[in-house]
């Protein structure tokens, strides 16, 4: 933001004083200093000394004084900036994209959403509430996925997320401690970490990987990083529903119903609590969209970020302006001083 302004404003408390100087000098020019043998003679022509040379060049001789003092009070513009100086919590999201995510047990009765469509919306609204945060996503089923490193660009990182769906991942299972890893190395590798979050969201149990739930919480809690884990989904069995596997699309029949296939039974999630006292974390349970989202808003809630703002400004000098007009008024001044008003002595 720009603004006009001087460095040093008081000095223009000194154009106060040219009114009383000129009317110390008179609004009047100064009389030829010639004789006349007639007092008459020169009563005329004092009648007449109003448009007196004198006064046009007292006023000039005036606005040099006035413009440089206005040069010495130091015009410029002035451009203020505002920066946010945020140390900044590190936070990765690991997702579940195993095939069970496609249960439609959360949404409403008359919903068709299943828990990722779910998931995706709770995220998407996480991840734009931290502004200020880097932020990364690891996917998995059974393997996992870099989606998006940690970074600020959280509309590059939605984006991203949206483009995903049940079924992305073709490797079947839950491989959550291997996800849980592939999350703690990549914020290990960030220097000067205030904080370190890994928050987990699955509805199943480990079941795929090379590395259990357990030790992958305790890797993550030796490099600094505390995980908040999120089980989701109901506390009785429910069918998955067909879907197309390239689209995450859920398949209808002939009505417009849900096709049920597999009945899944509920996740045993007392690992998910386990990894959260490992890594000084905290476990949550969801079961319905809003629930969901409040667990969310509560880490959200938790995990502060202090932002400093930092204000400053850059300058950009306007006294040549004045200055340059001082001096073309002076050399006016002295020209018709010595050629159209010059003074007789």
């Amino acid at each position: 933001m720009e603004n006009f302004e001087f460095e040093y404003p008081w000095l223009l408390s000194l154009l106060a004083l040219l009114p009383i100087y000129a009317l110390l000098r008179g609004k009047v020019g100064t009389f030829s200093a010639l004789k006349f043998s007639s007092a008459e003679i020169a009563r005329a022509a004092g009648a007449k000394a109003k448009a007196a040379p004198g006064r046009i060049l007292i006023f000039l001789r005036l606005l040099v004084v006035a413009l440089g003092i206005v040069t010495l009070a130091g015009p410029r513009l002035a451009n203020h900036h505002v920066e946010t100086e945020t140390p900044g919590i590190d936070i990765m999201l690991v997702l579940d994209l195993s095939w069970s995510m496609a249960a439609i047990d959360m949404g409403a009765p008359s919903e068709k959403v299943t828990r990722f469509d779910i998931a995706d919306e709770v995220l998407g609204d996480f991840i734009h509430k931290r502004p200020n945060d880097r932020i990364g996503l690891v996917v998995f089923s059974g393997v996992p996925y870099l989606a998006s490193p940690l970074t600020l660009n959280h509309d590059w990182l939605a984006e991203n997320l949206h483009r995903l769906h049940v079924g992305t991942i073709g490797d079947l299972g839950t491989a959550i401690g291997d996800a849980i890893v592939v999350a703690a190395k990549r914020l290990k590798a960030v220097p000067n970490s205030k904080s370190r979050v890994i928050i987990l969201l699955t509805d199943g149990d480990n079941n795929k990987g090379e590395i259990e739930p357990f030790p992958a919480a305790q890797l993550a809690a030796a490099v600094g990083s505390k995980i908040y884990t999120i089980g989701i989904g109901i506390e009785k069995p429910c069918y998955m529903p067909a879907f197309d596997p390239a689209t995450g699309k859920l398949k209808l029949d002939a009505n417009g119903n849900v096709i049920p296939t597999l009945l899944l039974q509920p996740a045993n999630y007392s690992v998910l609590g386990k990894m959260a006292d490992l890594s000084h974390g905290k476990f949550y349970r969801a079961t319905n969209r809003r629930e969901l989202l409040n667990i969310y808003n509560q880490i959200d809630q938790l995990e502060k970020t202090e932002v400093k703002i930092k204000r400053y400004a850059t300058y950009e000098p306007l006294f040549h302006w004045p200055l340059l007009a001082a001096v073309s008024l002076l050399a006016l001044e002295l020209i018709l001083a010595n050629t159209r008003y010059r003074r007789v002595p």
